[in-house]
């Protein structure tokens, strides 16, 4: 239609801009549907005329005249009202011949940005966004993959993820260790044979290919690992031994050459391989006893630990809270020579891990770290670096400048009691609880054997809703019959006041019962302590020394003695309850006291129960001067 009226001459201007052009017509086309709006207009505007005129005819007649000629004049002609027009030319259409004869025919009124063929942008554009929605896919796909595998391509599956600590400003040492003195002497000679391995040799020494450190959780056996590599100045690698392990077979064995082959090239170093018992397992222990990953991954570091020359200066340091379950070869001499026990610190380890921890710290006047060290008899160093942690945040909260002897003994409560709960006990079960705590902390004050009476709460702490604190007065490696069946009556206090007071029991001496029958079946069938079954263990794996836990048990032994072990358990445990009985009848009075004072103070410590019922077994034995008073006799 441009194009007819064009060459018609009805086209006065015109602008191209893109794919469209914008102009203006001389004239509309002859279009019956344009005639029938340019009559209706124009009977509009008469009609409009007319009105005025019989307007102007009431007013006043020098400005009826003029003014409907002006409005008249403002009106757009009809013609004027649809003289523009936008039109859009086709992609795919031949642009330069419409672009010629618009030029040819309107000259100077004719204006144009240039005409672009938006074919080939468009195709431009619809290839690119196809690109780039590939490559976001490989991309996404390739992040996937290095997460999944470990690596990015195929020859980094089996890429050792083994941290490598050099050298650093302020190197962990041997000073940074405390309460552990046996031990570092044990590893001081790894120490001299990195610095001087020439020394050793000369006298035709071998020193140890392999170091295996046992022990419970939080004793310090990864702390000893990186102080042996800061006193021997060497590059140390660490890795857990949950790492080598994919779902690939040959991916672990792979890291493990990796890892040696590693610590080879940086020779002398240390390799040090953190919980080593989750790929150190006995091998065909695997569900069916089929060869796993995992086992692969075994033969390997075997394989690799045979293989070290003495040349080489590789020391291999592992740590395990399971020794029991790793395979014997691993711990056969040639790879793992030896092993070192890291067991919880005595009294004066605890002291000595004391002053590690609060060297930053600031103290008040009262603090008595000796003190301290004799009241957290158990604790590892990590268990001692929380306790410090817990004291320093409760005096920060208390708005102190220092951290005051009553903080550590709040964070020791919180660590050994549990986190004290905001419940609020109705009185029934407050005094119902205060009897059963009162005949916990009655038996503790007044048997010989039980360790000494600390404190005692019927507030809830932790999932108890009362607790009877005692604190061991020195660190025990044996302990006796006597002591443990003393043990046992503690135990069972609670529960015999209960019935003593209320003729019945209740459900909150569920932990008591559990903990004695534990007690009573280590006796039984660990320790011999049975008359009618004598000295046999019965047990029937060996347990783990550290965690106790085991993965499976097989019994040993006729059902016909099973029942015996059980019959002399509960035996002992009848009597202990039947004794704990007897000595809270004949101690009824100073039972009611101490329930008493609970329900009132909800708290008691030992000078408030020495003012409520007199000095403890413990006192009398002390001002006696024998000792700590554990004999077989029980005070009444």
């Amino acid at each position: 239609m441009l194009r007819r009226e064009l060459a018609a001459g009805n086209v006065i201007r015109a602008m191209a801009q893109g794919d469209r052009i914008f102009g203006e017509f001389n004239e509309r086309p002859d279009d019956p549907k344009w005639i029938e709006k340019q009559e209706e207009a124009e009977r509009a505007k008469a009609a409009e005329q007319e009105a005025e005129k019989e307007k102007a005819a009431k007013s006043d007649e020098g400005s009826a005249e003029e003014q409907p000629a002006e409005e008249a004049e403002e009106k757009p002609e009809p013609d004027k009202l649809h003289k523009h027009f936008v039109t859009t030319v086709s992609l795919f259409g031949d642009h330069s011949a419409l672009e010629n004869e618009l030029q040819e025919k309107l000259g100077h009124r004719y204006s144009a940005k240039q005409m672009e063929d938006s074919t080939g942008m468009f195709m431009l554009l619809s290839l690119s966004i196809t690109i780039l929605f590939f490559v976001a896919i490989w991309i996404m796909f390739r992040r996937a993959r290095d997460q999944f595998l470990g690596g990015g391509l195929l020859s980094g599956f089996t890429k050792s993820p083994a941290r490598r600590y050099e050298a650093e400003a302020e190197p962990v040492t041997f000073k940074d260790v405390a309460g552990l003195e046996g031990v570092k002497r044990d590893l001081e000679e790894i120490v001299e044979f990195l610095k001087d391995p020439e020394r050793f040799e000369r006298l035709g020494g071998r020193v140890p290919k392999g170091v295996l450190l046992m022990g419970p959780p939080g004793t310090g056996k990864t702390l000893l690992a990186r102080a042996v590599a800061g006193e021997a100045g060497v590059p140390f690698f660490s890795i857990s031994g949950s790492e080598f392990i994919q779902m690939f077979v040959g991916v672990g064995a792979g890291r493990v050459r990796d890892l040696f082959k590693t610590a080879k090239d940086s020779a002398p170093s240390i390799l040090f391989i953190d919980e080593i018992d989750a790929v150190g397992r006995h091998r065909g222990a695997g569900l069916g006893g089929g060869n796993d990953e995992r086992e692969q991954t075994l033969n390997q570091i075997l394989s690799e630990m045979d293989g070290f020359r003495q040349s080489e200066s590789v020391i291999v340091l592992a740590a395990t809270n399971r020794p029991d379950v790793l395979d014997p070869a691993l711990l056969r001499p040639g790879r793992f020579d030896r092993h070192i026990t890291v067991d919880r610190p005595t009294r004066k380890g605890r002291e000595e891990i004391f002053k590690v921890h609060v060297r930053r710290i600031p103290l008040a006047d009262d603090v008595d770290l000796e003190r301290l060290a004799a009241g957290t008899i158990g604790l590892t160093g990590a268990d001692i670096r929380n306790l410090v942690n817990e004291a320093a945040l409760w005096a920060t909260r208390r708005g102190k400048d220092a951290v005051f002897m009553d903080d550590f003994e709040h964070a020791r409560d919180k660590i050994l009691m549990g986190a004290k709960r905001e419940e609020v006990l109705s009185e029934e079960e407050k005094e119902m609880t205060a009897y059963h705590e009162a005949g916990h902390a009655l038996l503790a004050w007044i048997v010989p054997g039980i360790d000494r009476l600390h404190k005692v709460t019927v507030v809830p702490h932790g999932r108890a809703l009362g607790v009877t604190q005692l604190l061991p007065e020195e660190d025990r490696l044996n302990i006796s019959e006597a002591d443990l069946r003393a043990r046992l009556v503690f135990m069972l206090g609670g529960r015999a006041a209960e019935k003593l007071i209320y003729d019945q029991y209740s459900a909150g001496a569920e932990n008591d019962l559990t903990e004695a029958t534990k007690l009573a079946r280590r006796m039984v069938s660990r320790w011999g302590m049975s008359e009618r079954l004598g000295p046999v263990a019965y047990h029937a794996t060996e347990e783990n020394p550290f965690l106790g836990r085991e993965f499976h048990s097989e019994r040993e032994f006729s059902e016909h003695t099973a029942q015996m072990i059980d019959e002399e358990i509960a035996r002992i445990l009848h009597a202990s309850a039947d004794r704990a009985m007897e000595l809270l009848r004949a101690n009824s009075e100073k039972l009611k006291k101490l329930a008493e004072a609970l329900v009132e103070h909800e708290f008691l410590d030992e000078d408030d129960i020495t003012e409520l019922i007199g000095p403890s077994v413990h006192t009398i034995h002390e001002t006696n001067g024998r000792g700590s008073g554990r004999t077989s006799e029980n005070l009444k």
